[in-house]
């Protein structure tokens, strides 16, 4: 058996998340399997670093998976950007150590949120951006931003309710970039959990906007109460921008 991993994109917008459902073919795992499957005459699974939502994106999205047989990854990489869909491409593949696993070795994760500021809508990103025309203070929401730092319990962050699996998680650093009509924010911790970058988001942007005050964020994780933090920001303006491992 021989592991591969590769280093992918996507326009999630048309997709209903990375992982492969049953009702629907249109997931980002399904559409790489199905086409590894018609290259190696044999099923293949493929293990993404994390799960991104529906309509999420990815530009540094990262996977491994095995064959039967050694191929060329020169020949892995043509024949996946050959046949899968326009909206999915493999940057980079190469063939790794047999243990190597996408997720479990993952040390550290990137995501970014893109927030449109501006009074007129940006229509050739509009698919990228969540547009929002109110006024943000981000000096509020980094005093905010400060408080989910460090490791916690971001259960009061997670979307799935019913989680039994431990929702401890280390953030390292929470920044923002203020360009023209756009507020950027960069989340980087050791793991997310489902549906948490858009809850802390949608959680500062009520800070940003007056709803909330950043000295309520201990007393938030506190709760650990789903419905003690902010509401969930759309998944269009959100995307995985990288994953780091240990060399």
């Amino acid at each position: 058996m021989a592991n591969y991993k590769i280093v992918l994109q996507y326009d999630g917008t048309r997709y209903k998340g990375w992982q492969i459902l049953k009702d629907t073919e249109l997931t980002i795992q399904g559409k790489l399997s199905a086409v590894l499957h018609r290259m190696a005459g044999h099923p293949v699974e493929v293990i993404g670093s994390g799960r991104t939502d529906a309509g999420v994106h990815a530009l540094g999205q990262t996977a491994n998976f095995h064959l039967e047989e050694s191929r060329p990854v020169e020949e892995i990489l043509s024949c996946l950007n050959r046949y899968l869909p326009e909206d999915i491409a493999v940057i980079s593949a190469e063939e790794v150590d047999e243990r190597f696993h996408s997720r479990y070795h993952a040390v550290e994760k990137t995501y970014l949120y893109r927030i449109h500021t501006g009074a007129i809508p940006n229509v050739f990103e509009r698919r990228y951006l969540y547009d929002y025309s109110v006024p943000l203070d981000v000096e509020r929401m980094r005093e905010a931003a400060s408080f989910l730092c460090g490791t916690h319990d971001f259960k009061s962050f997670c979307a799935n309710k019913k989680m039994k699996k431990s929702t401890v998680r280390t953030i390292f650093r929470i920044e923002f970039e203020e360009r023209p009509d756009e507020l950027r924010i960069f989340y980087t911790g050791s793991g997310f959990l489902q549906g948490m970058v858009r809850i802390l988001t949608g959680t500062l942007i009520e800070v940003g906007d007056g709803r909330r005050n950043p000295s309520e964020l201990p007393a938030i994780l506190e709760a650990g109460n789903r419905e003690a933090a902010g509401y969930t920001a759309p998944a269009c303006g959100l995307a995985l921008l990288s994953v780091s491992y240990d060399k």
